[in-house]
C-alpha cells in the first residue's frame, strides 16, 4: 500500500479532503524522522514504537579488492510492532 492509498482511504472514510490527509501524513512522516534523527524514541500505544538502535563498530571484507574495512559505529532507525499489532498480523 502507498502513501497515496493509504491518503485515499483515510479521506473515504473520514470525508476529510485528500490534499489534507496528504499534508497530514506527510507531517507525520517529518515529525517521526527529526526524533528519530536527535535520538528521541517515538511511541504509539497500540500501534509500534519507531526507536533508534545503535550499531556497534565491526569489521567487513571489501571481496572484489580482497581489503578489509572498519564500519563505524552508527545509529539506524527500527520499527518494534505493538503486540495488538503483532497479533492481529499473525492471525
Amino acid at each position: 500500500m502507498t502513501k497515496a492509498e493509504i491518503a485515499n482511504e483515510i479521506a473515504k472514510t473520514t470525508g476529510i479532503d485528500k490534499g489534507a490527509v496528504v499534508n497530514v501524513i506527510e507531517q507525520f512522516m517529518t515529525v517521526v524522522m527529526d526524533s528519530l534523527a536527535h535520538g528521541e524514541n517515538v511511541y504509539l500505544r497500540g500501534f509500534g514504537s519507531f526507536i533508534v538502535k545503535q550499531r556497534a563498530e565491526k569489521t567487513a571484507r571489501n571481496i572484489n579488492k580482497n581489503t578489509t574495512i572498519i564500519i563505524p559505529a552508527h545509529n539506524i532507525p527500527a520499527f518494534k510492532p505493538a503486540k495488538v499489532f503483532f497479533e492481529e498480523v499473525a492471525k
